[in-house]
């Protein structure tokens, strides 16, 4: 049974506008590009699954570490819940209806871990039930106002682990308490 994980990087305020954080160093990218290769697949919601369409797409200023997250995201498979979306990019599945038997399929067919990426989409797979671990990535600035890390009331948590990651970063992992 694959085990699905909800994680991003915050400010310490809790938000999680990516355009307002300061650029990950060199060993959280390294991170993200081992993490993201490891996985099983992705689930997104239609705007950070956007935002991340981005690596579909070779830049010629890439770094060879860019153009290594942008190899291990392609390669993985990837589910975007969206009612609005007609068609989703390569190696995607669109997921527009019974959501919950979606998921609840993959997590019981898959093994390994499934990436849940986005607010929005983890409020709702928290309220079903689905989410195994939240994997919060502080960072040591406040923003003040932004999209917060948790969309809806934050369930009963129990710490199970802290790590720094990086020069900065501290990643706090939870489980459903």
């Amino acid at each position: 049974m694959a085990k699905i994980v909800f994680g991003m990087n915050l400010s310490l305020d809790g938000y999680v506008d990516h355009q307002d954080l300061p650029p990950p160093d060199a060993v959280l990218f390294r991170h993200w590009t081992e993490h993201v290769h490891d996985l099983t697949g992705s689930i997104y919601g239609r705007h950070m699954y956007e935002d991340m369409r981005y690596w579909d797409d070779d830049h010629p200023d890439w770094t060879r570490e860019q153009r290594d997250f942008a190899a291990a995201w392609r390669r993985q498979p990837k589910w975007v819940v969206s009612r609005s979306l007609k068609s989703v990019g390569p190696n995607a599945t669109l997921v527009a209806d019974d959501v919950e038997v979606a998921i609840r399929g993959l997590k019981a067919r898959l093994t390994g871990e499934i990436s849940a990426s986005g607010p929005e989409l983890a409020q709702s797979l928290t309220d079903m039930g689905l989410i195994d671990e939240y994997r919060l990535y502080l960072h040591p600035v406040a923003l003040g106002r932004g999209k917060p890390f948790f969309a809806g009331p934050r369930p009963p948590l129990r710490l199970v682990a802290s790590e720094r990651i990086g020069g900065e970063v501290i990643r706090l992992t939870y489980i459903p308490a």
